[in-house]
């Protein structure tokens, strides 16, 4: 079989509309790069370019992973967030664009030019407190998870981003075990109602972790075991952030509420959904 750039491209887009892709064009086009080893730059300016069969062969190996759905994220072992590049499996969310929103939050709440000590529950990747360190240089962090396999990860990450020397990583049962003293708290947790899972889609509901999706029955399992902890792990006038899913923000406020929290009104992601609850402790 003979193939250029520009023809192995169209042949994987192709295939990738027939199995219902959403992003057919841009899959397609990382698949090619990462099978055949070429940049964008490449095909662009030599898209005529003859590709070998062991190039051929292993772009159609990558083409198949996708058309089961598997997530281009997962193929590809990386995932963009905030301004880098992250390595991702399965043993952990991809990070989505709106939980950029959450790093925002804790932004706001961290001085520049202060020490301070941020703990993330549940850190799966470290996305989100890899994020906040990474823009605050005299910030510390502490990553908790019940998962070893995502622990794995988020050291991986951290290794590579240089900020392992201000990253402490446990497994643990959220807050539980946790000693105090943190000026942000974030999370973002499973929160999908149970029953909700198999109609997710193909490429969550079969690859990505359960453990990091299942919110139990109402969704709110995760938050109320963070809030039994979180007044405790939290300085006196320390934020807090979770994100959270679509219409839950206003059964969130009254969780953290009750455990004697200050809750401000929640930040709207780009779809205009309520998608952050913050606050303080009361100082």
């Amino acid at each position: 079989m003979s193939a250029t750039l520009v023809s192995l491209w169209t042949e994987v887009r192709q295939r990738l509309e027939r199995a219902g892709i959403e992003s057919p064009v841009a899959d397609s086009r990382l698949l090619v790069e990462a099978g055949a080893g070429v940049t964008r730059l490449d095909i662009i300016t030599d898209p005529r370019r003859r590709m070998s069969a062991d190039q051929i062969a292993a772009v159609a190996a990558l083409a198949r992973r996708r058309e089961k759905r598997e997530p281009l994220a997962q193929i590809l072992g990386r995932a963009h967030f905030w301004t880098f590049e992250l390595a991702v499996n399965s043993s952990v969310l991809i990070p989505r664009p709106e939980t950029e929103l959450l790093v925002e939050t804790a932004l706001d709440a961290l001085a520049p030019g202060a020490p301070t000590r941020v703990l993330d529950l549940g850190i799966g990747s470290g996305a989100i407190l890899l994020a906040i360190l990474s823009e605050r240089p005299l910030a510390s962090g502490v990553g908790i998870d019940v998962s070893e396999d995502a622990l794995a990860v988020a050291q991986a990450n951290a290794t590579m981003m240089g900020l392992d020397q201000r990253v402490l990583l446990r497994r643990g049962d959220w807050g539980r075990e946790q000693e105090g003293g943190f000026d942000v708290v974030v999370s973002n947790p499973p929160y999908i109602v149970t029953q909700d899972l198999a109609g997710l889609q193909p490429e969550v509901a079969r690859f990505e972790p359960h453990l990091a999706l299942d919110g139990g029955a109402d969704g709110l399992s995760a938050y109320r075991a963070i809030l039994a902890d979180l007044p405790r792990l939290l300085n006196l006038g320390g934020t807090f952030a979770f994100e959270v899913g679509q219409g839950q923000a206003d059964e969130v406020r009254v969780l953290a509420e009750r455990a004697g929290l200050a809750t401000e009104t929640p930040k709207l992601d780009l779809s205009g959904i309520a998608r952050v609850v913050f606050g303080r402790s009361p100082s």
